[in-house]
């Protein structure tokens, strides 16, 4: 139990600083609703497990074999955050809708549940980077020949941590005085994420 413990620990720590995976929930969940909201969580809970057992499987040595790939994995992650985010500064262009009116609207803009899902899932397999990370952590903190069974825990473990951290901010940002807050503002925030989300997606590409 303790290897898992302290990659719980350092997985908890890492998701808790904001990122994209942050910035979609939240603007699923305040701008949609809780069910969208909650529907995101599960697809970036899904990239977790997808980038988890990647990183088990040991894709780092893959990169160092095919620098290309990586290359061109960081290119299509970044250049899909950076779409996110112009379509959210476009979003806020428009005009802000009234506030009773802010899941309909966002909801009619950007799909059903299905597609809350798939951006939650795409968010989080835009980052190559996570799979480094996963590896890095899991070399420094598991048995030099780990089983598959301790493999598949600790995969379980890191996406546990990120379905509880993300369950708590998705049910916080959709109750109804966040909510409320978000109709206010919503320009100024659909404006801040998405110039976020494209920050984000540049560097991404960018970074060596």
């Amino acid at each position: 139990m303790e290897p898992l413990i302290a990659i719980a620990l350092v997985w908890g720590a890492a998701a808790v600083a904001p990122g994209p995976d942050f910035l979609v929930i939240a603007h699923a969940s305040a701008a949609g609703s809780r069910r969208r909201g909650l529907a995101t969580v599960l697809g970036i809970a899904c990239g977790t497990v997808i980038w988890g057992a990647a990183g088990f499987f040991g894709i780092s040595a893959l990169f160092a074999l095919a620098p290309w790939l990586f290359a061109a994995l960081k290119l299509a992650g970044g250049g899909y955050l950076v779409y996110l985010g112009l379509r959210l500064l476009w979003a806020a262009r428009r005009s802000a809708p009234p506030v009773a009116g802010v899941a309909a609207g966002a909801s009619a803009r950007e799909g059903g549940l299905a597609a809350a899902w798939a951006r939650g899932l795409m968010t989080n397999l835009a980052n190559p980077k996570t799979a480094i990370f996963t590896a890095s952590v899991f070399a420094a903190m598991l048995p030099a020949d780990p089983s598959v069974a301790l493999g598949a825990a600790t995969v379980a473990t890191i996406a546990g941590v990120s379905l509880v951290w993300y369950l708590i901010v998705a049910l916080a940002l959709s109750s109804g005085p966040a909510r409320r807050l978000y109709g206010r503002c919503e320009r100024a925030v659909l404006a801040f994420a998405g110039g976020l989300f494209v920050l984000f997606g540049l560097r991404l590409a960018a970074a060596r």
